[in-house]
């Protein structure tokens, strides 16, 4: 199993319940190796795919942003503002809008989807000024992982996104080749970004999934006792990583408050501008996907 970060994150930790689980119930049976960051194999943070579409590795977790040019649905995932609460993001990407795009994915690229660990909702830091509206945002050179609606997002804010993987994206943060960059509170702080970034404005402007997937090949031998059991052990290790997201987001904010950084949060006048600088990228999904993908987001 691998991921793009050290065993402390808490999708590391995902992992480790889930490769725990599986031990206490199938003993010398499983063998359970774990590869934490692949960064330091020298990879980039997007080969995690590949390596478990062809077997390199067995199960990866990523951004599903990662995926969007391959399963254009997974572009939705990336509308800004799509949810309205954490509770509204999780029901959705554990109802209808996740059996929708793992379906999407399944049908095109060689995996099976196990669940969604939860990358949250993103917010904006920058080393030049407080944020408070879209104009704050005018000509500032930003970081952005790969993704259409990402960098579309921020044109419409009236930044200048920069889409980078993460190890030339955090090169070019720390060294002040970009101004922002956009994460939770947890990657903000785990990455580094907040030693060089004084201003933090929680935006909250996208939630984003990682979804976690098995080499499709893999699976599919695998007797349907260890199949079921992998996919219950999944369940777990999302609950458990989404439970310590929300601990780990409140431990950031100190850290970044300790470093003398300061946040800005909006009040819904102010958030309200964001919202409607970026109405047009709903307009058009609508237009592209059909209101039928919308009508996903609602609860059981």
């Amino acid at each position: 199993m691998g991921g793009y970060g050290p065993p402390t994150t808490t999708c590391s930790r995902g992992l480790k319940v889930l490769g725990n689980r599986l031990e206490a119930e199938f003993g010398n049976d499983v063998d359970v190796k774990y590869v934490w960051n692949v960064l330091d194999l020298g990879y980039k943070a997007g080969d995690l795919l590949w390596m478990a579409e062809h077997g390199i590795l067995t199960l990866a977790y990523q951004s599903t942003s990662y995926l969007a040019d391959r399963v254009p649905e997974l572009e939705f995932a990336d509308l800004p503002f799509l949810f309205g609460s954490l509770d509204e993001a999780r029901s959705a990407m554990d109802g209808k809008l996740g059996t929708y795009l793992s379906r999407k994915i399944e049908e095109r690229i060689g995996y099976r989807l196990l669940g969604y660990f939860e990358n949250g909702y993103r917010h904006v830091s920058n080393r030049l000024r407080p944020v408070r509206t879209p104009a704050d945002l005018a000509g500032m050179r930003i970081r952005l992982m790969p993704g259409k609606i990402h960098s579309r997002t921020f044109e419409l804010l009236g930044a200048i996104p920069f889409a980078l993987d993460l190890k030339p994206g955090l090169e070019a943060i720390i060294s002040g080749a970009v101004d922002a960059q956009e994460n939770p509170l947890a990657n903000t702080v785990d990455y580094g970004a907040h030693r060089v970034h004084r201003y933090h404005t929680l935006t909250g402007h996208c939630y984003l999934s990682r979804g976690i997937y098995v080499n499709r090949a893999a699976f599919d031998a695998w007797p349907e006792a260890f199949q079921a059991a992998m996919k219950t052990a999944a369940r777990e290790a999302v609950v458990a990583q989404r439970g310590l997201a929300v601990k780990e987001e409140e431990i950031a904010r100190r850290a970044i408050e300790n470093e003398g950084g300061a946040i800005v949060e909006l009040t819904p006048v102010e958030r309200d501008a964001f919202v409607r600088a970026v109405k047009p990228l709903h307009d058009e999904a609508r237009a592209r996907l059909g209101e039928e993908m919308f009508d996903l987001l609602q609860a059981e």
